[in-house]
């Protein structure tokens, strides 16, 4: 049996739903809130990072997304994820290690500048670091401290569109050369890709885009496939959307660090 552990616009928790939507398995659903309950002792046991996705196979627990992507695409290799060209293959390993590395810590600093602000700002600094404090990974806490206490035109935010810049840059080239990220067919760099366009797509900063014609095909591509409906849009609520939507503009701030 597959139990999955995850959040509904967790960018993680979609590259884990992702690829088991491509692999067309069977899962059970534990939907977490992410309002503390990743930091209870027994989900702490299976997850000591206090995070989602945690994949359980069987009573086995695989953590990291990039890990359970690929434990997935090993276990169950039909259809393969995986280019099988060795430059292609090298091509979505650095997708994802961009990813792990970059564009991650820029998603939290983006989120909790905008959609994720307004609890931890309403807080005193005293009451917002003990909060962050509870985290086992406080690296993830500075990024969120940045965002909220610093926005989006803060050094951290300027650093982070950079990384986002860097993503669709990587995106536009590797179009030119063919449909997917990574060669001819879609492959986990997509899916390691994908839950962070949804996230600039929801925070209104398509334009990022807008000079990137590649960028706009390829995301169009990804729309069209069954697996976008399934592990992404089917887990959209809507007090997940209007938190979206009732921010201010990012694309204010996220234009100025661009031209800059």
């Amino acid at each position: 049996m597959l139990e999955l552990y995850h959040g509904t616009t967790s960018v993680c928790a979609q590259k884990a739903r992702l690829t088991l939507a491509e692999k067309g398995l069977e899962w059970k659903s534990h939907l977490m809130a992410l309002n503390g309950d990743q930091l209870d002792p027994a989900y702490l046991k299976l997850n000591p990072n206090g995070v989602v996705p945690t994949l359980v196979h069987d009573g086995n627990v695989i953590v990291e997304s990039t890990v359970i992507m690929h434990y997935l695409d090993d276990t169950f290799p039909t259809p393969p994820l995986m280019p099988r060209h060795p430059l292609d293959r090298t091509r979505a390993h650095l997708f994802k290690k961009l990813m792990d590395e970059y564009i991650h810590p820029a998603c939290i600093v983006f989120t909790f500048a905008t959609a994720n602000r307004a609890r931890l700002a309403s807080l005193s600094k005293e009451q917002r670091d003990a909060q962050l404090a509870k985290a086992p990974l406080q690296r993830q806490s500075e990024y969120k401290r940045a965002g909220v206490e610093e926005g989006l035109n803060s050094p951290m935010g300027k650093e982070a569109t950079k990384s986002f810049e860097k993503l669709l840059k990587w995106i536009e080239e590797s179009t030119e050369k063919g449909p997917w990220l990574a060669g001819p067919d879609f492959s986990l760099a997509d899916i390691a890709a994908i839950p962070y366009m949804v996230r600039l797509e929801m925070l209104r900063l398509s334009p990022m885009w807008d000079n990137k014609p590649g960028v706009a095909k390829w995301w169009e591509r990804v729309k069209t496939r069954p697996s976008y409906e399934t592990a992404i849009t089917k887990w959209l609520r809507p007090e997940d959307i209007a938190r979206y939507e009732k921010i201010a503009d990012p694309w204010i701030d996220v234009s100025k660090n661009l031209a800059q």
